[in-house]
């Protein structure tokens, strides 16, 4: 069984929606039923008895555009442990790109950090050399940037804290920094925070990291650690943007992409092309009247 939900424009709907049927047909997966959730409005779910997920995204991708959908190979239902990245994901920015605006050198330290998020440059080295890079910085910088540059995306507190409200363990791993996770955390209701550590000596940056690295096999780490104490059977979400997400995200039952870069995209069963990520309440379906602000 496959079941795909997605949000897509209301106009043509019926036109799409029939030649996205035919399309599954001819590659044979004859779609077995196809209608708006009752419980949210705007959310198309259509149930196939079998076939690719893979084949079925990008033909659903090919007639609808790049929306908000999500596909499973068994009936989709509310998580027990949401585990997410932080930069670009539960915050618009990365903290160390704004850390190094400070410093003065935020188009170099950007620059890496783009490449290392698509996949281009190994994560530790990038990380490693940016954090070389604010040697000296003071630590003050860090609550300055934490009040005027870093804001939770749309959705992101409603997010957490529904998904709290019905049972659900949060966690909230990053190959950034706890000296800004930590409060963000905070700020969104997260039980967790996995991160990084910035070596600090007499007020300011040293350059270097204090402890081990959170990475991409971090990221998973903690993921396949949360899950096993939940027990078997225990739906998985995990959300994240960049290239060091993509572990995580490929062992989660619901591993959704979040406005990301190819790489994580492709390797996702769920993708989020809006902003606002209550949209993954509503593929969960979860109606709006259950959500809420904490």
């Amino acid at each position: 069984m496959l079941i795909a939900r997605l949000i897509a424009e209301a106009g043509g709907l019926e036109t799409r929606l029939d030649a996205a049927s035919k399309a599954l047909d001819a590659a044979g997966m004859p779609v077995a039923e196809a209608s708006m959730l009752d419980f949210c409005g705007d959310v198309l779910q259509i149930s196939l008895p079998h076939g690719d997920a893979g084949q079925m995204t990008e033909l659903l991708v090919e007639h609808f555009g790049e929306c908000d959908m999500l596909v499973a190979d068994h009936a989709i239902e509310i998580p027990r442990l949401f585990v997410s990245d932080m930069d670009s994901t539960m915050i618009g920015q990365e903290c160390i790109d704004e850390l190094a605006d400070f410093a003065g050198i935020k188009d170099k330290v950007a620059d890496i950090t783009e490449r290392a998020m698509r996949g281009e440059l190994e994560f530790e080295s990038a990380l490693r050399e940016r954090v070389g890079l604010l040697e000296g910085l003071g630590e003050r910088a860090i609550d300055n940037c934490l009040a005027e540059r870093i804001r939770p995306v749309p959705g992101a507190r409603t997010l957490v804290q529904t998904l709290k409200s019905k049972g659900c363990r949060t966690v909230l791993v990053t190959g950034g920094f706890h000296h800004f996770a930590d409060r963000v955390a905070d700020q969104l209701g997260f039980e967790r925070v996995v991160g990084n550590r910035l070596a600090v000596s007499q007020g300011h940056l040293t350059g270097k990291l204090a402890g081990p690295v959170s990475d991409a096999s971090t990221k998973l780490a903690t993921l396949e650690e949360e899950r096993e104490q939940l027990g078997e059977g225990a739906r998985v979400l995990a959300t994240g943007d960049g290239a060091n997400d993509i572990p995580m995200i490929e062992a989660a039952d619901y591993g959704i992409a979040y406005r990301a870069k190819p790489k994580a995209r492709d390797a996702a069963n769920g993708r989020i092309a809006s902003e606002d990520l209550t949209v993954i309440l509503k593929l969960l379906g979860i109606p709006e009247s259950d959500w809420s602000l904490g």
